[in-house]
């Protein structure tokens, strides 16, 4: 016998785990673009010093620089 209670309905999706060092790392790139956004630095690329490409910061809000990134 199996109790009922204790199971979650088929229509109700597992609990997603949390990992809490991403959600921490997300957390502080939107402290730094935030912060950057002040600065008036936001739309420059910080490895260049050349303006970062609207399109890029749409895909990529917390993006500092555009090296390294990879276009599909």
């Amino acid at each position: 016998m199996t109790d009922d209670a204790t199971q979650a309905p088929p229509d109700v999706a597992p609990t997603a785990v949390l990992d809490l060092d991403a959600i921490t790392a997300d957390l502080a790139g939107v402290e730094i673009a935030l912060a950057r956004l002040e600065a008036g630095t936001y739309f420059t690329d910080e490895v260049t010093g050349e303006p970062l490409p609207e399109e890029f910061l749409v895909a990529n809000p917390t993006a500092r620089t555009v090296a390294g990134a990879t276009t599909a």
